[in-house]
């Protein structure tokens, strides 16, 4: 049949790149090979508008066992151990049906995981919604969570921490990015590879139905009016059917039956059998008719397009398919011999004898279109960071001020959220949800491995390059702040439309950003995620690129929390505060002001920062670390104290020196600096080790019980109880919801 241009414009191909599909067939596809081109070539699959741009990250390192390339990142952890990670986006179909749409996002990143031979030991989760009184923002919210608890409870994998941020730039396009780490032997790290000419091809897992088709290509598009029409793009997942093959496939990896592996994600069947084929050189001959299936009469372009889920490929060695297939027999799932391993690079699709695609495997897989997309900053630039200070009013009564910040939908409590989560299965949680860095065990061994998502979208959105190192600075920084080494990152790059010359520029100017601090700081990027068209119609989200930092802690026994632990505990200030107000939460939620020059970073401040909170931790000099962040000294002070223990409830008491407002002095995001608890007899040596480190160090203040205050030029600015700061922080999500 010929292809009409329409056809070709509904399968996302432009008529360039359907001219170039046909030079490289010689000659005009046909209804499958084009439904193969446009998956494997949409912006889901090729990142072919950031394919230039993401070559600048650093991905090497002394611990980097693989880098970007793969299912997931593997960084070397000693003992003979190594962790494998990585993060990923399921956005599009999160706003179009939100628990399916989190829940198969859960059910990916943990395949990606298992995938390379490691069993998923700990996830976490980066949330972005609509404004609160936004119509479809509550429905999301409560949509996702379930989805991420349904899935993640049911596979026995703890979630273990996260973040979550409300903006109204998110009101057409919610973001779930979903991240997971795993524990793996060094010398049982498998690869998606087709290697070995004959060997035979597996499709092992659940059968393959009509769900999730083109949802690489929906994901690639901007949302409009009629994107609620797409809910059949949406998979389904099954987490009990995901728990047997995650079992059987580590069942499997004990053996060496193994050459390689791959998870059937997005663009499924396609994707999976055409990268293998790639990464090795090979070709791979298969027959559809042999692929389980849970609907009749699906057509080859059904079959090799379905993001049906719990699905594997895999290739073994000849003559072990019996045995493989013993294995998932066990755990009551498919194993099918489909077709084999070929030389001459090509991937041939038979339907029941007859071929119905024959494509180069490695044109597809790694050929894609790379474009050089226009980008200028945008026009109103120089408004958005423009900002007047005494344009607006210090408030009268600061105490209620600090009441209503840590009750904002941005800083208050997620128990709502992560207490839906089983965060203790397995029991290797050792840092409940809600700290700095959410930290497990290994066991059989001392060691320890902390983990942080983070990134600041109106920091982003205000200045791409300083709000990408900002991202870097922070993930690391509170992993630091347990006392674990940051040792690489993954990244998870949300934007709008990449066809936007303002939306490219910020793509473009984070990575930048991200590259400089990831230098700096020593953290190489290890694995990742692009996710453009996050917009409906001209309505673009804030640029919001995740950023997932680990770091490892030697000795778990020196782990160190952020909470205050005994009052007459003295309080250090490490860094300082400068009048560094710009684009923070304070100005956003109480004045409704989102412009100014946002914090600057200093790279070698913020790595003297982590040396000397690693250093603290190391020597148990320490009862407490916390970093400043969103809202300032003044929350990060109140963070302190919210802890979900039931003890009795501390509070603190500080004095301020400063040369600026007070609201300044009390709400400014001043970057590298963090709140120590110390008991009074290691004063002098811990500020010994900030004076050797050259990093600034002020005593602030003391642990107390029952009542915060605050000090500033000898004035009482804020006095509070405790108790009713706890309320107001605790209550604030379960009310709105």
């Amino acid at each position: 049949m010929m292809l009409d241009t329409q056809l070709i414009e509904q399968h996302g191909l432009t008529m360039e790149e359907f001219n170039l599909a046909k030079e490289i067939l010689g000659k005009e596809p046909n209804l499958v090979e084009l439904g193969i081109f446009s998956v494997m070539w949409s912006e889901h699959c090729s990142y072919k508008s950031s394919r230039k741009h993401l070559s600048k990250l650093p991905t090497e390192g002394p611990q980097v066992i693989q880098g970007p390339g793969e299912n997931a990142g593997v960084v070397d952890i000693g003992n003979g151990l190594a962790i494998v990670f990585k993060m990923e986006s399921h956005n599009h179909p999160s706003y179009i049906e939100p628990y399916e749409g989190a829940a198969t996002g859960v059910g990916g990143i943990l395949r990606d995981i298992f995938t390379m031979g490691a069993r998923p030991m700990a996830s976490l989760n980066s949330l972005r919604f609509g404004s609160m009184d936004h119509a479809k923002t509550k429905y999301l919210l409560d949509g996702v969570v379930a989805g991420i608890a349904g899935y993640g409870n049911c596979m026995g994998v703890p979630t273990i921490g996260g973040e979550m941020f409300f903006h109204p730039s998110f009101n057409g396009n919610c973001l779930v990015n979903v991240f997971n780490l795993g524990l793996v032997k060094k010398d049982r790290i498998f690869l998606g590879k087709a290697e070995g000419i004959g060997n035979p091809v597996m499709y092992v897992g659940s059968k393959t139905g009509r769900d999730g088709i083109h949802g690489a290509t929906m994901a690639s598009e901007e949302f409009d009016e009629d994107s609620e029409e797409r809910r059949p793009t949406v998979q389904v997942g099954d987490p009990f059917t995901e728990k047997r093959l995650l079992e059987a496939c580590l069942e499997l990896f004990k053996t060496d039956y193994v050459v390689g592996i791959q998870d059937m994600g997005a663009a499924g069947l396609t994707s999976s059998s055409i990268e293998m084929a790639g990464r090795a050189g090979t070709g791979i001959e298969m027959d559809l008719g042999k692929v389980p299936k849970r609907e009749t009469g699906m057509t080859p372009y059904e079959v090799m397009l379905s993001e049906s889920q719990e699905r594997m490929l895999l290739v073994c060695r000849k003559g072990t398919e019996s045995a493989v297939k013993e294995i998932f027999d066990k755990w009551e799932l498919n194993a099918e011999v489909v077709g084999k391993v070929t030389n001459g690079g090509m991937v041939t699709i038979k339907d029941d004898g007859e071929i119905v695609a024959n494509l180069p495997a490695a044109e597809l897989s790694e050929s894609a279109p790379k474009y050089t997309r226009t980008y200028s900053e945008p026009e109103n630039l120089a408004e958005r960071q423009s900002f007047n200070i005494n344009k607006v009013s210090e408030p009268r009564n600061l105490t209620k001020t600090l009441l209503k910040l840590v009750s904002s939908p941005n800083l208050c409590s997620r128990e709502w959220v992560y207490k839906q989560f089983d965060h203790q299965v397995m029991s290797n949680t050792i840092v409940m949800p809600g700290s700095d860095a959410a930290v497990i065990r290994i066991k059989n061994t001392d060691m320890a491995v902390a983990m942080s998502l983070d990134c600041n979208s109106r920091y982003c959105y205000l200045d791409p390059y300083i709000g990408g190192m900002q991202a870097v600075a922070e993930a690391t920084r509170n992993v630091a702040c347990s006392g674990a080494k940051p040792i690489a990152i993954t990244d998870c790059l949300n934007f709008g439309s990449p066809e936007r010359a303002d939306v490219m520029w910020g793509f473009i100017e984070t990575i930048e950003g991200i590259t400089k601090a990831c230098k700096a700081l020593g953290t190489p990027v290890v694995s990742g995620n692009v996710s453009f068209y996050n917009q409906t119609d001209d309505q673009a989200i804030f640029p919001t690129p995740t950023i997932g930092a680990v770091g490892v802690l030697e000795d778990h026994n020196k782990l160190v929390g952020q909470y205050f632990q005994s009052p007459g505990d003295v309080i250090i200030l490490l860094g300082e505060i400068e009048p560094e107000i710009g684009g923070s939460e304070y100005m956003s939620f109480v004045h409704n002001v989102e412009q100014g020059i946002i914090p600057k970073v200093n790279l070698q401040r913020e790595a003297t920062l982590q040396k000397t909170m690693i250093d603290l931790a190391d020597k148990k000099l320490v009862s407490s670390i916390h970093d400043i962040s969103d809202g300032g000294l003044a929350v990060c002070l109140c963070e302190c104290l919210f802890t979900t223990k039931s003890n009795d409830q501390v509070g603190f008491k500080v004095k301020l020196k400063s040369d600026f407002r007070d609201d300044i002095t009390l709400f400014s995001e001043t970057q590298s600096s963090a709140v120590i608890s110390i008991n009074k007899s290691y004063v002098d040596l811990v500020m010994g080790l900030a004076k050797a480190n050259a990093l600034p160090a002020t005593i602030i203040g003391e642990v107390t019980t029952s009542e915060i205050s605050f000090e500033i030029n000898g004035d009482k600015k804020i006095i509070c109880k405790a108790d009713e700061l706890v309320s107001a922080w605790r209550g604030a999500l379960p009310s709105w919801m």
